[in-house]
């Protein structure tokens, strides 16, 4: 995937602990460090200096201002790289709400690690990436990516990005009130999980958004590579609620699903990259799925 043809988005809230620097919006503290450099740097040298000198030269004259230090920080290409994709999801929907006579509202992505105390509650880095409905954000600790390559050979800068994308799906769902029966069912507190119930219907049909974004960033970008569409597809396998099941050795119970079977979020996510149509995308309507 040639994700460095995206534009980058200033709408990623760094928070992650550890940094040097944080991003906040996609602004680099670059001055600042500036700032640290000239105060620290000194005005004279001892390197190579021959033993009988005993006075040093400044290594500037009054009448030469002293040369400004060169800071290039070192690139986070996970960063970086989350940047590109949410900076390509906001120029497809943007180019979609348009044709809608809608302006699409840019969620914000915050990076995290350890846990976040989100819009919705506190959430550990076990919580996998999420979108918070109540303060229109997504929250994705980098960890989770490593863990599933890890667990489930679920590896690929596509697949990562299919993952980013189903978030920004449920945003796109709201803001579209496409996903309407499901939030109706939650607010009246009906149960909705079960398969082929509102909230598998909710996720499948973020499933189907994402593929409409990849099929929209494919005709602008042609950044897709060879094997990068059989890896976002596998991520969707296997995250399937049968799928996770059986990881753990459990009893497949589909009373319990909530983002459905793998089959289904193949299948879904490939009718959005085949259509590019988000009306495409109605699984409330649909008898099978």
């Amino acid at each position: 995937m040639l994700w460095n043809k995206a534009r980058r988005s200033k709408n990623v809230n760094d928070i992650r602990k550890g940094k040097d620097a944080r991003t906040l919006t996609g602004t680099t503290l670059a001055a600042g460090l500036a700032a640290v450099a000239l105060a620290s740097a000194g005005l004279y040298s001892t390197q190579d200096t021959p033993a009988d000198i005993t006075k040093l030269e400044p290594s500037y004259t009054l009448d030469r201002p002293l040369p400004q230090p060169s800071i290039e920080p070192e690139v986070d290409l996970q960063l970086t790289f989350v940047q590109s994709v949410l900076g390509d999801t906001e120029d497809t929907w943007n180019q979609l709400f348009a044709q809608m006579g809608r302006q699409y509202p840019h969620p914000t992505l915050t990076l995290f690690n350890n846990g976040v105390v989100s819009g919705c509650g506190f959430a550990s880095s076990g919580s996998g990436p999420f979108y918070c409905p109540g303060n229109r954000q997504v929250y994705l600790d980098l960890e989770f990516f490593r863990t599933f390559e890890q667990q489930f050979s679920v590896v690929g800068d596509f697949a990562r990005a299919y993952i980013i994308a189903h978030e920004i799906g449920h945003h796109v769902q709201l803001e579209l009130g496409l996903s309407g029966p499901f939030e109706k069912a939650l607010l009246e507190q009906q149960p909705v999980s079960g398969d082929g119930g509102l909230e598998v219907r909710a996720e499948l049909q973020a499933d189907c958004l994402a593929g409409v974004w990849a099929h929209h960033a494919q005709q602008r970008l042609d950044w897709l590579e060879l094997g990068d569409i059989e890896a976002a597809l596998h991520a969707a396998a296997m995250f399937g609620d049968d799928q996770l099941q059986a990881a753990r050795n459990a009893q497949i119970r589909p009373e319990t699903f909530s983002h459905g079977t793998s089959l289904q979020r193949v299948n879904w996510f490939k009718t959005g990259f085949a259509t590019g149509l988000p009306e495409a995308c109605d699984t409330f309507a649909a008898d099978v799925l």
